[in-house]
Parts: C-alpha cells; sequence; structure tokens
C-alpha cells in the first residue's frame, strides 16, 4: 500500500489493495555516496546533470532494495534482502536531503522534452520524501528513530509483510543456473536477520504510539500459516527445489535440495515462527484502540501528506470526501436504473442478494473461473487498436493468486522491465463465491487490458526513458487509469448484459465510496461499523468483504481514494481535450498522450496533456 512516493510498500510491491505491480515500486532517491560519484556536475549542462542523477538514483535503488531489483528482472541483488537497519535508515534520510539540493542545481527552464517531466517526477517524489522524513522524524525528535519515508511504523499488517512478500518474491526469482539457486540460499539465509530488523522498527513504533489499529490486524498471525508448514513439499519457498532445470546434474540436485532443507528447518522456518509469535503475543496484543490516522501523533500532518503521496494532487481531505458523496449519489442512480433494465422490481440491496446467490452467476471450480477470465481477456485484445495508436508487446497471462493470500482482491503482477518475464492477473480462487461472473468484465479490463498491464508494459517499452521512469509509478495515475479503463467496456465490446453493467456500477461505486469513508474515518469521526455499513448500503459489499476492506483503509490512509481522484482527472482533462479540439480530437491519440509519458504524478499529467492539446491544435487534421 505503502510509503516513499516511489512506492511506499518498496518490498511488496502494493500500491493498492491490488498487487499492481512490483515494478510499480521504488525505494528513495540515491545515496550521498552516489552522487559523490556523479554529481549534479559542476559546470555541466542541465540534460547531463539530470540524466546523471536519474542513472544515478536508478542504480542506487536497485541495490539498496534488492527486492524491487528482482522484480523488475535485474538479479545482480537476488542474494540479499532490503537493509532495514538505523544506520541504513539514517543514511536513505540524509540522501533525500542530498537528491533534494541536487536538483535545486538543475534549473527547469533549460531542459527540454523528455526531461522537464522527468525533473517535475523527480522533484515532486524528492519533496514528498523529505516531508515525510520530517514527519516521522517529529515523532521522537529526542529519538533516533528507524523511520523514513520508506521505512514507516507500518511495515508489517493484515495486507503486508513478510507473510505475502517472501512467497511473491520467491515467484518472481530466476532459477536457471546454479548462481540463482545459490542466490536465493543466501537470501534465505538473511531472512532471520532481517525480520530481526523489521521487529526492531515495529517496537520503535510500538514505542511512540504509532501503530494500526488493533481491530485491523486480527488475521496478521494467521497468516504465516504456510510458511511455518514443517512439511517442505508445500512450503511456498521450498518451491524452486520441488522442480529443478533438466540440466543440473543429480548430484547438484541433491546437494541443492539438502542446503535448501538446512536452512529452511534450522534458520528460516523458526525465525518465521519466532516472529510470528512476537505479532501474536506482543504487537498485536498492544495495537492503538482508536482508529483515525489523525489520532497518531502529528497525525494531521501526517493524513494530509499520505493523501498527497497516494493521489499526487492537492486535494484536501474534506474536497476528497465531498467528491465521494456527488459520486456516489451519481452512481446509486445508475444501479437503479440498471436493476429496473435487468426487470428487477425490489432494492438494490435485494438484487445485489438475488446475484449473489443466484447460481448461473457462480463458478463451481478454480479452473471454470480461469477459463471464464481468460476468455473475456481474449475478446479484448483485438478490440485495442480502436482505442490505442500503439500498444505494448510484452504479453499477460490469468493465473490463480496464492492460497496463502485467501480473499484477498484480484490484482496485477507486474512484468520484468526488460520484458523478460510476463506480467499476470492473479484472480481468486481461493473464494470463488466472493467473485461471481457479473463482475468479471470490469476486473478483465482493470487489472489486465487496457488497465493495469497495458499501462505499466508500454511504460516498460518506452524508448529513449531512463529506467527511473519506465519503473515508475504512483497510486493516483497508475489506479486512476485501472478506473478509467473499466469505463472503456462498452466500446471494447463488453457489458452487454444489464447484470455486467451492474457489476461495473457496483465496482465504480466501491471506489467512490472509499472517499467517503477514508476520510471519514481518518478525518471526520466515522467509526468502523459506520464505514462498514456504508459499503454494503452504497457499493453492494458482502459484510465480510466489506469488514476486510475498512480494515485495509484503516492500515493505508489515503491510498483508496487514488482511484477515483485519479479517474475523474483522467475524465477530465478528456473533457478539456474534446472541448478544445472538437473534430480532431482522436481518443486513440489522447490515450497514448496520457500513457507515452510513463507514469505521471497527477499534477504533471495535467501539464502534459495542455502541451499535447496545444500540440494538437497545431497538427493537419486528418
Amino acid at each position: 500500500m505503502q510509503t516513499s512516493v516511489w512506492g511506499h510498500q518498496r518490498r511488496t510491491g502494493w500500491t493498492c489493495g491490488l498487487r499492481i505491480s512490483l515494478v510499480l515500486i521504488g525505494g528513495v532517491l540515491g545515496t550521498t555516496a552516489a552522487l559523490s560519484a556523479s554529481p549534479a556536475s559542476v559546470g555541466a549542462k542541465p540534460d547531463r546533470a539530470l540524466h546523471q542523477l536519474l542513472d544515478s538514483e536508478w542504480e542506487w535503488q536497485l541495490s539498496q532494495f534488492p527486492e524491487r531489483a528482482t522484480y523488475v528482472g535485474d538479479h545482480r541483488f537476488d542474494d540479499r534482502l532490503t537493509d532495514l537497519s538505523r544506520e541504513a535508515i539514517a543514511a536513505r534520510r540524509a540522501h533525500h536531503q542530498q537528491t533534494l539540493q541536487a536538483l535545486k542545481a538543475i534549473k527547469r527552464e533549460s531542459l527540454q522534452g523528455e526531461d522537464r517531466w522527468s525533473f517535475d517526477i523527480l522533484s515532486f517524489n524528492t519533496q514528498i520524501n523529505v516531508q515525510g522524513d520530517e514527519l516521522f522524524r517529529r515523532v521522537a525528535p529526542e529519538k533516533d528513530l528507524p523511520f523514513s519515508s520508506d521505512s514507516t511504523p507500518f511495515e508489517v499488517n493484515q495486507m503486508s509483510g513478510p507473510q505475502f512478500n517472501l512467497p511473491q518474491l520467491t515467484r518472481a526469482t530466476r532459477f536457471a543456473t546454479e548462481a540463482d539457486y545459490r542466490h536465493y540460499l543466501a537470501r534465505l539465509s538473511a531472512v532471520p536477520k532481517s525480520l530481526e530488523q523489521t521487529r526492531v522498527l515495529l517496537e520503535a513504533g510500538r514505542a511512540t504510539g504509532w501503530m494500526p489499529p488493533k481491530v485491523a490486524l486480527k488475521r496478521l498471525p494467521d497468516q504465516f500459516a504456510s510458511l511455518l508448514n514443517p512439511d517442505l513439499a508445500k512450503h511456498p519457498l521450498y518451491a524452486p527445489f520441488v522442480k529443478m532445470p533438466a540440466e543440473f546434474s543429480p548430484s547438484l540436485q541433491a546437494q541443492l535440495t539438502q542446503s535448501a532443507e538446512q536452512v529452511l528447518h534450522q534458520s528460516t522456518i523458526p525465525a518465521l515462527q519466532a516472529f510470528r509469535d512476537y505479532l501474536a503475543n506482543t504487537y498485536v496484543a498492544s495495537a492503538r484502540e482508536d482508529l483515525a490516522a489523525t489520532a497518531l501523533p502529528h497525525g494531521e500532518e501526517y493524513y494530509a501528506w499520505s493523501l498527497k503521496h497516494y493521489n499526487t494532487t492537492n486535494m484536501s481531505a474534506r474536497e476528497i470526501h465531498d467528491l465521494g458523496l456527488r459520486e456516489v449519489a451519481r452512481i446509486d442512480a445508475e444501479l437503479t436504473a440498471v436493476m429496473k433494465e435487468a426487470g428487477f422490481t425490489g432494492t438494490l440491496s435485494e438484487f445485489r442478494t438475488y446475484l449473489r446467490t443466484d447460481k448461473r452467476f457462480q463458478f463451481k471450480t478454480a479452473d471454470e473461473e480461469l477459463i471464464a477470465f481468460r476468455d473475456i481477456a481474449k475478446r479484448i485484445d483485438p478490440q485495442l487498436p480502436g482505442l490505442f495508436v500503439e500498444l505494448p508487446r510484452v504479453p499477460y497471462g490469468i493465473r490463480p493468486m496464492a492460497p496463502e493470500e485467501g480473499n484477498n482482491a484480484p490484482h496485477y503482477i507486474g512484468g520484468a522491465l526488460d520484458g523478460s518475464r510476463a506480467g499476470y492477473f492473479e484472480a481468486n480462487t481461493n473464494n470463488l463465491a466472493a467473485w461471481p461472473s457479473w463482475t468479471m468484465d470490469a476486473l478483465v479490463l482493470h487489472e489486465a487490458v487496457p488497465g493495469h498491464h497495458l499501462q505499466i508494459a508500454r511504460a516498460q517499452e518506452l524508448p529513449g526513458l531512463p529506467s527511473l521512469r519506465r519503473g515508475y509509478g504512483n497510486s493516483g495515475f497508475s489506479e486512476g487509469w485501472g478506473l478509467y479503463a473499466e469505463g472503456l467496456g462498452k466500446q471494447l465490446g463488453l457489458y452487454a448484459d444489464p447484470y455486467s453493467r451492474f457489476g461495473r456500477l457496483t465496482l465504480e461505486a466501491h471506489r467512490a465510496c472509499r472517499l467517503v469513508v477514508d476520510t471519514g474515518m481518518h478525518s471526520l469521526g466515522w467509526s468502523r461499523d459506520q464505514a462498514i455499513n456504508y459499503l454494503i448500503e452504497h457499493a453492494q459489499l458482502e459484510p465480510g468483504f466489506a469488514e476486510a476492506e475498512i480494515d485495509r483503509y484503516l492500515i493505508w490512509p489515503g491510498q483508496a481514494t487514488a482511484y477515483k481522484v485519479g479517474e475523474q482527472r483522467i475524465l477530465a482533462l478528456r473533457a478539456k481535450a474534446q472541448a478544445e479540439l472538437g473534430d480532431r480530437f482522436d481518443i486513440r491519440r489522447f490515450h497514448n498522450a496520457v500513457l507515452d509519458h510513463g507514469a505521471l504524478p497527477l499534477l504533471v499529467l495535467d501539464q502534459s496533456i495542455a502541451e499535447w492539446i496545444a500540440q494538437e491544435k497545431q497538427r493537419p487534421k486528418p
């Protein structure tokens, strides 16, 4: 979920409740050493100084956050985990300041083309990082707490932590050579130290009152069950050793297998057990009873910072809340109209119950659900050229999410930055009843194409952009685009019946409700029950899922507001372009104008589309 602005869950890849691409995460922006090695050179031309800074930042991120390197397909650091020591975190905080100073030495007005957007992105994110560091420093200024904008006191919760990170990291790791396996064994050996560093971080949060609400953490200890399984044949971290490359000799396979069994049984699993017990007996038990982020030390400032971090806009909590109320009212009316179109004469609640219980809309097996998702994707793909001038080449797949993820929402896992690994939409086949067929059109549109996969893969393939740009993302842009993509379904031949249109509207209503309940709980005094009931009434969610969603918002303040804020900004920019361009407006060119700079903070997207509109006015009519 999550926060250096390069992606607060830099080790997990969550930028939303959906695991949208581990390439969206980042760490911080370089080190003092990196800047010394390639300074924004004295006397250098502005573009060269900026390029040096961008390149050093990218290299530094990969070395400082080795999990990210694995996810983007760079395997130089597969033998290690992120250093969460007090010294490493202090160095990252110091570097944020160094980066800010380096940027001040570069004159933005001297830059041209994509360099301007690179500068704006780096500037926006660096300022957010520095603000976050300063905020956490003020929690206890007399102490050197191990907090920063990328290593927060909320490092582990029911949505993020080693219980999810480690299995997913294993799935993203390359296992082609003996060296790959040796590196992975070294990474497994590093788990105990990483867990101890994480425990120190959590304890510092506990000592200063910076803890998540207790009610949201009740599922956390049980989520470690698969990682504590002594039967290695069923252990997610042992999976690479079940089937090794055929060219490995029997003796090498036996040696690697024996090493894995030893490190898992003697080191990794005992450390995970101890960490799980600490969470159950100490951490969760002492979590705070109140809910609001604003109830934390410096909480008002923290919530405002979180909203800007995730949304990449300057909207206040009140403005976001009011936008949500307007959108919920509009969508409520559309839901009622679609229900009547389906010939149902009861209430929205009764129609929801009917749709949830009618066997026509349920799948009997996981394979049935996956086949249905894949069929939708195959119907979308040929229609995409009608909405885009250029499309990415990297393919995507659809697969089930891991069993240990339980009832988490379907999500997207990004491919490698170099194209060596495809992206995947991971469907929830753990709870078939929770995802009936009438929700499926919108889910594929959001998570796969033209949503997350198309947007992220396109960014990865853009020629001429520095790696830092091609691997960058933020919730406002990426989740805003995902929700916007759901609205393109009719043009792509979907939403053919009122049931799938109702499904699309319920998902949109869910995102609109997030604006209301997130700001309601964190800024306006709403109770958890009040927020749950609001989701049930207006988003048509089942009670259990509504509770899980509310608990997600409690531990990631502000993140869930990014979907609607981003979508509304893209829709407003499209309306502006249509109004100014008239018959010159081409939806295909507009979509590529949004995507072809890679992800941008929404404040920067405003500028880039304004410039595109001016250019389109000068383009000869077709």
